[in-house]
């Protein structure tokens, strides 16, 4: 193999496939990045055998060839190389990958390709299409809602339903829920997939690599390999699913109210930060009180509060819209902070049925995205 890249792509692409590495592979190759030769492109692919990334970067390729080296070595190299050209080439005899740029040289000991495991194909013609704004966004509104612990596997993946031409994707951890729709590209025609769930960290990667560059994200199911692969630009992401049956999440979200409340998304955010301060010396649990005015022309007012016994207390008061009745309920603050930190829109609606049911709260004006908090139980 001889081939040459710009420093810059190299040291991009790195960064993007290192993500499927962890930091204690199972196996020695699984540490390592497989190199390879594609036509005119560097393709460079990682796994860890749940997640695997593949990335293609332009190159002049001088002869074909491939091999696997040490992904953590070959990264911090390149690193702190001169933004130029770098030649690569490889002493297949002995294994050895030879990197020369701006008069550096190095030689980094490899494995053999063969022992790499086989990235499956993607299956372009069953593909389903969808924006790649779109579809990061609804990564961002749905994937923090997952659980971390794996005491219920399902609960740590996200929920993707396609029918007809709208994506489903929901997240629940048992204290709260995320569901948010999004028009697909084409519709699913005659292809019509189960209901899949994806792990929560291979989104979260996905999320992280989808750039301003990628117009369009591909999504496809290898036939009987229990795998999801979605296709970006100049990037591939397969992952193994979860399997098991998700909740029923439309059981779980109200479907009326007694409270209304619409206000500034950052004045709310603002206040829940401030009240956090305090709120995070007790389990988090931060006071909510949304009282209406009684007047059709004064605003209603929202107080949100927080107390540590050890160090004091905040409140943060806000106008607001508010329809309905008084009502003063107790929220896990860090909860209502992430899913308002993944709302675009100016103003945000919460909608309550009282201090022990579920909280709503939804971007004001659209419909595709619904978020559900738990109340805190306060012991009184």
């Amino acid at each position: 193999m001889r081939v040459s890249v710009l420093q810059e792509n190299l040291q991009k692409g790195l960064n993007v496939v290192s993500r499927a590495i962890h930091s204690r592979p199972t196996l020695p190759i699984l540490a390592n990045v497989m190199i390879s030769t594609d036509d005119d492109r560097l393709r460079l692919a990682a796994t860890n055998l749940e997640l695997g990334i593949t990335a293609w970067i332009g190159a002049q390729v001088g002869e074909p060839g491939s091999i696997t080296v040490p992904a953590r070595t070959l990264q911090e190299l390149v690193n702190t190389l001169p933004p130029e050209r770098v030649d690569m080439d490889l002493d297949v005899r002995t294994r050895t990958l030879h990197l020369h740029c701006g008069g550096r040289e190095a030689n980094i000991k490899g494995m053999d390709p063969s022992e790499y495991p086989v990235v499956p194909s993607f299956d372009a013609d069953r593909a389903i299409a969808m924006d790649a704004r779109v579809f990061k966004e609804m990564i961002d509104q749905v994937v923090f809602a997952a659980a971390r612990e794996d005491n219920r596997p399902v609960l740590t993946g996200v929920y993707m339903r396609f029918e007809g031409d709208v994506l489903t994707m929901a997240a629940a951890d048992g204290y709260r829920l995320s569901v948010r729709t999004g028009p697909l590209a084409l519709g699913i025609g005659d292809y019509a997939p189960d209901p899949i769930i994806v792990p929560a960290r291979t989104l979260t990667e996905l999320g992280r690599i989808i750039s301003d560059e990628d117009d369009e994200v591909q999504i496809a199911l290898p036939n009987e390999r229990g795998q999801v692969m979605f296709r970006l630009n100049s990037a591939e992401v397969v992952s193994q699913l979860i399997e098991g049956t998700f909740p029923d999440y439309n059981s779980i979200i109200p479907r009326d109210y007694q409270t209304m409340m619409l206000a500034y998304t950052d004045d709310l955010l603002a206040a829940c930060r401030s009240s956090e301060v305090f709120a995070k010396d007790s389990a988090n649990t931060a006071r909510v009180l949304i009282e209406p005015s009684g007047a059709p022309d004064i605003p209603g007012r929202v107080i949100v509060a927080g107390q540590s016994q050890e160090k004091g207390d905040a409140q943060a008061p806000l106008d607001a819209s508010i329809e309905g009745e008084t009502v003063e309920v107790s929220f896990n603050i860090r909860y209502l902070i992430e899913v308002l930190n993944v709302i675009r829109e100016d103003q945000v609606v919460l909608e309550m049925s009282g201090p022990t049911s579920p909280g709503v709260v939804r971007p004001a004006g659209r419909d595709d995205f619904v978020h559900v908090i738990m109340p805190m139980a306060t012991g009184h």
